[in-house]
């Protein structure tokens, strides 16, 4: 039997929420893990991710200095939004409230052609 490609179907999705201290919090969170099938340092993942992102299908920004690559990425085809982050060994896709899942599963796919491995995915939830 042939291999399923992975289902990016969005359990739940955060609520943006707008302190009066300013600023932009989300409360809940739906994440999918890309775990490439052989170990990979982080740096050879972003170096990956930047690739994908190079592609003229996204506009992306990495906008905050932090200990860890982090995206801001709009897929131009599909309008969607949301977070990449490389972390641990794998790649982290962040649903924002308006992601839908076409954004989500054509960056998996265009990760897959340009890597040299197949990857799993999982889906994290905390709506704790």
């Amino acid at each position: 039997m042939p291999a399923r490609d992975p289902s990016f179907a969005i359990p739940g999705r955060p609520e943006r929420t707008y302190p009066r201290g300013g600023g932009v919090e989300y409360e809940g969170e739906t994440v999918f893990v890309l775990t490439p099938e052989s170990d990979r340092p982080d740096g050879d993942l972003d170096d990956l991710v930047a690739a994908v992102l190079e592609a003229d299908a996204y506009r992306s920004g990495d906008f905050m200095e932090l200990p860890m690559p982090l995206y801001l990425v709009r897929d131009e085809g599909t309008t969607d939004v949301f977070r990449v982050t490389v972390r641990d060994g794998a790649v982290r896709l962040h649903v924002l409230p308006e992601t839908d899942s076409e954004g989500l599963r054509r960056f998996y796919e265009r990760l897959r052609e340009t890597s040299d491995c197949k990857w799993s995915v999982t889906c994290r939830t905390d709506f704790g």
